[in-house]
């Protein structure tokens, strides 16, 4: 059988006026195509991501952190009845008054230790008139430009080894509960709280996040105690709105324990609170304002109850200026005032602060953040708050509460 002759056929370009529409095919199956503009060249990959980031590094979970450093049964306790407690003071189920005492910033594990160990003996001394919660911050906001805390910069010389940061805050936390002592912290960066919430028995947040809608849900699902302050303007408002935002559900996204990116979804947060702590306008702790911020929480149905700040604006930004504040809220306390239901101190073992520097050339126990109170101060301001609550009602007293 003879073999069928290949067919070849030659393609070429047809010709056309220019302008004219692509002839596709021939003869009877011949189509006319629209004209179509010469795509342009798809950009490279590094133009579309990445284009502002220096470096990616892994971050290990909160559930490895967890593991290497896990909390004993004690200080599971500590945190519980710390917690417990808290809410009483807020509620007025306990007529004591809660103290968040401490570094405005840490930046010294041994020198916060150190401070621990002294504030623990002062708060067992104090216990039946005040509340006493170390003040332990590792994340500090800022306005522009700055040192952002021990988690993001441990080393303190731009390294941002976050990693050992981590490591070395949570470790410390650990540390202060084995002296029986509940420790508050400021939460800024959402992700943070897997890798220490557990430890926390009372929760802030500042002043220039307050109205970010990021905290706010992270509020609502966080397991303690919520204060968060009003703004640097002094727009207390925004901190009632947070406060009613925290206290209703929401969904939202985040990382779990494993690190992985995760929906949450809450339950609302009904312990949060405002936080008064002045502004660049002037202090707000005076009767006039706690009475004005009682009535707008009032109005938005929500607990009648404040927690005031003697530093920042309330203080002037004058660290020495924290006893006035205190001795004001004392005698009002002691007078029959009601709704402040407790006081923050910025206090560490030295007075002031200093600029950030080598670590080996920074004083010992000094803020390198916002000028703090010394340890004498500390004690007395304590010491007197105590004694005129005392004064003022021989039988006041709250603790063995939880």
């Amino acid at each position: 059988m003879a073999e069928r002759p290949v067919l070849s056929f030659a393609v070429r370009s047809p010709r056309r006026r220019a302008g004219s529409t692509p002839v596709v095919g021939c003869g009877r199956f011949a189509e006319r195509l629209p004209a179509v503009s010469p795509a342009p060249s798809a950009p490279p990959v590094d133009q579309l991501n990445d284009q502002r980031v220096l470096r990616v590094r892994p971050l290990a979970s909160p559930a490895l952190l967890k593991d290497r450093l896990p909390l004993t049964d004690q200080a599971r306790d500590v945190v519980l009845r710390g917690r417990r407690d808290v809410v009483d003071v807020l509620t007025g189920r306990d007529e004591r008054l809660l103290a968040v005492v401490g570094p405005c910033s840490v930046h010294d594990p041994a020198a916060a230790l150190d401070y621990a160990t002294r504030l623990a003996a002062l708060a067992e001394e104090v216990r039946d008139q005040v509340l006493v919660v170390m003040r332990v911050y590792f994340e500090k906001p800022r306005t522009t430009l700055g040192w952002k805390g021990l988690i993001n910069d441990p080393g303190l010389d731009g390294s941002y080894q976050v990693n050992e940061g981590l490591t070395l805050a949570r470790q410390l936390l650990l540390d202060v509960l084995a002296l029986g002592l509940p420790v508050g912290c400021e939460f800024l960066d959402p992700i943070t709280p897997q890798y220490i919430a557990d430890t926390v028995s009372w929760g802030s947040i500042g002043a220039r996040t307050a109205q970010s809608q990021v905290h706010r849900q992270l509020s609502s699902g966080l397991s303690m105690p919520i204060g968060i302050k009003n703004s640097t303007e002094g727009d207390v408002q925004s901190a009632v709105d947070a406060v009613r935002s925290a206290a209703a559900e929401h969904v939202f996204t985040g990382i779990n324990e494993d690190g992985q990116a995760a929906i949450l979804s809450t339950t609302g947060n009904e312990d949060c609170h405002v936080v008064l702590r002045g502004s660049a306008q002037g202090p707000n702790y005076d009767a006039a304002s706690v009475r004005a911020t009682l009535e707008r929480l009032a109005a938005a149905g929500l607990p009648e109850r404040v927690v005031v700040d003697a530093s920042h604006g309330n203080s002037g930004k004058d660290h020495r200026r924290q006893p006035v504040v205190v001795a004001d809220l004392a005698r009002r306390l002691a007078g029959g005032e009601r709704g402040v239901r407790g006081v923050m101190l910025e206090s560490f073992l030295e007075e002031g602060n200093q600029p950030l520097a080598d670590p080996a050339s920074l004083v010992y126990g000094r803020s390198v953040t916002d000028a703090c109170l010394g340890w004498p101060d500390t004690a007395d301001v304590l010491r007197t708050l105590a004694a005129t609550l005392r004064a003022a009602d021989p039988t006041r007293s709250g603790a063995g509460t939880g």
